[in-house]
């Protein structure tokens, strides 16, 4: 069936635009007014449109999908229809995004789908976890359950993400920062002062002729050095797109490195025990808990051992042995896989996991930006020290042989 973007009115009178399958105009005024709205105008979508529009319409943010969960859990709670709780939800979003896309879900659950399957058709706001949990909810007919596994998980995220953003954000200022100063004394200090040195008419030191040659070299290739950095940045985020060899290298090159590299092993392995946690507590079978908690985990080489341990598991191994065989996890998550294996208590062993490598990623963020300053402080003051050894050694000289 076509598919129509709309405008339409809903029952307070705010307006939703949003985009619902429908057999014809016809279907799509029947559905958007059993759902109590009505409708202004509508446009069918080709497939291309409908790609463009996924891919210029901004994003969810993370804060509103929880308010959202939130709403719909306490909803839940106090007895009130998955309807009416996605009307009521639909309706006081603040984020104009979020709201559009809560009437397509809501119109899909009126019309008889499953709110599983509805939340499935926006692959870029609601990731396969919470469709998974959903589902378990549905499943099981404890969607509060549900819904407060998948606060609970994107309150974690949320936590990850700004830790990640931490570790991330002050070394790319300090680089520009030091990178700025270090461009400014080459461009338009080192010359006036250098300027002056030559004039004296005195045999300069090499330490001098190094940073004469230094300043030389940054003004008339600093722009080269520039433009090659961003395309050495394009080239590497094209080759990941298109070469998913290319992609596997890079990432085990970033596992592997020193300082990045334990830190993106240890923020993957949370999200690998937290999500598998939240998706077994719900009463997902071990095969699916595997399955989605691949897809949390963002480095290729990660997730091609995930899938070995997955095949290894469908073929009867034990999860602990699994883990162990793809070589990618510590002894440290196999021994207390193996002991909740053997206890029966296989969520919290998880858990305990999981907090413990958040409270590790937190550590060696702080580790990290405390390793950064000294060096870029060693850095911007053996840079001034080489200045000022250059500028006032031969001056100091010149000063000496005026005296004689």
């Amino acid at each position: 069936m076509p598919k129509f973007s709309y405008r339409a009115i809903n029952e307070r009178g705010r307006p939703v635009r949003g985009v619902v399958t429908a057999a014809n105009e016809s279907d799509l005024f029947n559905r958007l007014n059993e759902g109590g709205m009505s409708l202004l105008d509508c446009k069918e979508m080709s497939d291309k449109s409908g790609k463009f529009a996924s891919l210029t319409a901004k994003k969810v943010k993370l804060r509103d999908l929880i308010q959202m969960f939130v709403h719909l859990e306490q909803l839940q709670k106090a007895g009130v229809p998955l309807l009416d709780a996605l009307s009521d939800v639909r309706d006081s979003a603040e984020s104009s995004r979020l709201r559009d896309m809560m009437g397509d879900v809501y119109s899909e659950v009126a019309s008889g789908s499953s709110f599983s399957n509805a939340l499935s058709k926006h692959p870029s706001t609601f990731e396969p976890i919470f469709i998974s949990l959903m589902n378990a909810g549905e499943e099981t007919g404890n969607m509060v359950e549900s819904f407060g596994q998948v606060i609970r998980h994107l309150k974690w995220t949320d936590a990850m993400r700004t830790k990640v953003k931490k570790a991330t954000r002050y070394p790319k200022i300090l680089i520009c920062v030091v990178t700025l100063v270090i461009w400014v004394m080459m461009t338009q200090v080192v010359p006036t002062v250098t300027g002056f040195l030559k004039e004296i008419g005195q045999e300069l030191p090499g330490v001098t002729l190094a940073l004469i040659a230094t300043s030389n070299f940054v003004q008339d290739y600093f722009g080269y050095i520039f433009l090659g950095l961003i395309l050495a940045y394009i080239g590497l985020r094209v080759g990941r797109t298109v070469s998913e060899g290319f992609k596997y290298r890079t990432d085990y090159i970033a596992l592997h490195s020193p300082g990045f590299g334990s830190l993106i092993r240890k923020i993957a392995l949370s999200r690998f025990c937290q999500t598998f946690a939240v998706l077994f507590t719900s009463g997902l079978e071990i095969l699916k808990c595997l399955d989605a908690a691949n897809q949390t985990a963002v480095n290729l080489v990660l997730t091609e051992a995930l899938v070995r341990v997955r095949n290894a598991v469908q073929e009867g191994s034990p999860l602990s042995a699994a883990l162990n065989a793809s070589g990618e996890f510590p002894s440290l998550v196999v021994r207390m896989v193996r002991i909740g294996e053997e206890s029966g208590n296989l969520t919290g062993v998880l858990e305990q996991v999981s907090e413990f490598y958040n409270a590790d990623v937190n550590e060696a963020v702080d580790g990290m930006i405390a390793m950064i300053e000294p060096i870029m402080t060693v850095v911007l003051g053996g840079m001034i020290l080489w200045i000022a050894a250059a500028v006032f050694g031969p001056i100091y000289n010149s000063l000496g042989k005026m005296g004689q």
